[in-house]
């Protein structure tokens, strides 16, 4: 009986054994543990960003079965073009402005919700719905309330008297109202975001340098913008490179609310890219534009993250 349960415990000690010596050794629990986050950005990144780069030197096309080399001739094609022209210009004023009131509104809402009232909950569940909702739902809300017809918006202002009787503004059918509304779902949409990591960030200050500052007499201006502000900037450096990541990079509010209309005024690169290659059937062409901005996003990554560095508290 002793032998068996002495075989027993060898058994039962092997797997531990062998675990306990890949676990003690950096140089295979490091590969190990980062193995599967690894495959899965090759898999989901890595091949079609590739596959990308192979589309946009070739004439493929949806309906082609032969595939042929032509160089760098899709970019300078697309290059030369005013809708490129134009949905490069709407990319940087979507995303830069976009990012802008984000980021303003979001240091105000997280200065908001570090206070403790009563209904703080409800108010955080309230500031992330935009964010846990499908973004292809909320933005369908949002193209009933600035319909044309039956703009609750625009039924809402001409009650209080705010318009006129003859003033009914097409939201989606005039360009600078279309790209304004577009860029207001955007920020509705990447608000949640924003505020959830400026609120960590703000959580994160130690609390004996505000009651420092208190003792000071410093008023909120200059508590915010002196000790506040300078040691909140590596997490809202965070923060917007995220937001330009999403906003260079997306086109669902665009692609729900005006298709790129009207006369495709409010195309962005990627959702030119999607009507080229996908909609349009030029794949190669659509690749080409979609490859554009990433040198400039790569490069924007890499500043950023050097910023926010070099603006780390030790």
């Amino acid at each position: 009986m002793e032998a068996v349960k002495g075989e027993a415990r060898v058994l039962l000690g092997a797997p531990a054994t062998r675990f306990s010596y890949i676990r003690d050794r950096e140089e295979w629990l490091g590969p190990l543990m980062l193995g599967p986050a690894i495959l899965y950005i090759v898999l989901v990144v890595g091949f079609p960003f590739f596959l990308a780069l192979y589309y946009s030197v070739s004439d493929i096309t949806l309906g082609s079965r032969s595939l042929g080399f032509v160089g760098l001739k899709n970019f300078t094609g697309v290059i030369g073009t005013t809708k490129f022209q134009t949905a490069l210009k709407n990319t940087f004023v979507f995303a830069i402005l976009s990012q802008l009131l984000v980021l303003v509104l979001g240091n105000v809402l997280a200065l908001a919700l570090q206070k403790d009232f009563r209904g703080k909950w409800l108010v955080r569940l309230l500031i992330l719905l935009p964010w846990v909702a499908p973004i292809s739902l909320g933005t369908i809300g949002w193209l009933w309330i600035v319909d044309s017809i039956y703009s609750v918006i625009n039924w809402m202002l001409r009650a209080v008297g705010i318009f006129g009787p003859t003033f009914w503004p097409i939201w989606l059918g005039v360009p600078h109202l279309a790209m304004g509304t577009v860029i207001a779902v955007h920020v509705w949409r990447l608000l949640p975001l924003a505020t959830v990591i400026l609120l960590a960030g703000l959580s994160s200050i130690p609390k004996d340098i505000h009651d420092a500052a208190q003792v000071d007499g410093a008023s909120f201006w200059r508590h915010y913008f002196q000790v506040t502000l300078p040691l909140l900037l590596p997490v809202a450096v965070v923060a917007l490179l995220f937001g330009l990541v999403f906003a260079f990079t997306d086109m669902t509010v665009i692609y729900v609310l005006t298709r790129g209309g009207p006369y495709d005024t409010t195309q962005v690169l990627a959702s030119l890219a999607f009507f080229t290659g996908v909609a349009g059937g030029d794949l190669a062409e659509g690749a080409a534009i979609s490859l554009f901005l990433f040198p400039l996003l790569l490069a924007a990554a890499i500043g950023f993250l050097r910023i926010a560095r070099r603006s780390e508290v030790v």
